[in-house]
């Protein structure tokens, strides 16, 4: 089974309200006063990872990663569960670890370790107490919305090709930081929000997808960090900048490049400069 296939199937299973069919990178939670937002990510070697990469810079990235999607909720931060597979880097990571959770006043909860051999998975829970309600939602995007992106496109892809230069592009894919503040600011004012992780066309069609709606794109107006290269760009992910749509009169409390407008459901979810676009045409990363 690849990705789609098992989420699909895992739709069959009994769900919480929370989890929104499993149609978006967090669950909802609302407890007594308080409404929680859980989200949980992992990270294979070879796949997110480099097998020679510095572990203080994988634990870094494993935090930010998280709190991204919190941060695409408009979430504050409550703390995070580590699931942590044991190697001879441990040092590193826990390094990292400490410099992330310090970085974003984040507190450690607990968590689990193992060890499995050579291969190193790691995985971690962030838990976030919302900050707006409605918690923003990747299904809500409405006709006559536009389409927002904030920061540059790109620039992770470019720092792995220039890794360990201690470059903006070398830190983006190292290092990144989720947009909290930022994701906080907009929490009042967008209709549909994500964090971009798997490419923008890939996270805009699932926003279409979520949203029963078409999301109609002008290429000319992304913001990538190298124009001649403007298609890996926009496919390669691991971005984590924020993705929303807001109405089309919204003053946007955060800088943010508008590169499109949501539309009545079309034949399609996704068009880019009138062509249709779907996940088969390799429009992002997928696993499987």
């Amino acid at each position: 089974m690849n990705e789609s296939d098992f989420i699909a199937a895992l739709r069959t299973l009994p769900l919480h309200a929370g989890a929104r069919a499993l149609e978006d990178d967090c669950a909802v939670l609302e407890l007594g006063g308080e409404t929680l937002i859980l989200t949980h990510d992992m990270m294979a070697e070879g796949t997110h990872f480099l097998a020679n990469q510095d572990m203080a810079d994988v634990a870094w990235k494993l935090v930010a990663t998280n709190l991204s999607d919190l941060a695409a909720k408009g979430a504050e931060p409550v703390g995070v569960m580590l699931g942590h597979c044991l190697s001879a880097d441990d040092e590193r990571f826990l390094i990292g670890l400490h410099e992330a959770l310090n970085q974003f006043e984040v507190p450690l909860l607990g968590g689990d370790t193992i060890s499995a051999g050579a291969s190193r998975v790691f995985g971690l829970t962030a838990i976030g107490r919302a900050t707006h309600l409605p918690v923003p939602d990747r299904g809500l995007a409405k006709p006559g919305d536009a389409v927002f992106v904030t920061g540059t496109l790109g620039r992770a892809m470019l720092g792995l090709e220039e890794i360990g230069s201690g470059s903006e592009n070398d830190l983006a894919y190292r290092r990144p930081a989720p947009l909290l503040a930022e994701g906080r600011a907009l929490a009042p004012h967008v209709s549909a929000m994500m964090d971009v992780s798997d490419g923008l066309l890939l996270d805009s069609w699932r926003i279409a997808v979520a949203s029963k709606v078409t999301l109609q794109l002008d290429s000319a107006a992304f913001p990538v960090a190298d124009q001649a290269r403007l298609d890996e760009c926009i496919r390669w992910g691991d971005d984590y900048e924020l993705l929303f749509t807001a109405p089309e009169d919204c003053r946007l409390p955060v800088p943010a490049h508008r590169i499109g407008k949501v539309e009545k459901q079309g034949p399609a979810p996704l068009r880019v400069d009138g062509k249709i676009l779907t996940p088969e045409d390799g429009i992002g990363y997928r696993h499987g």
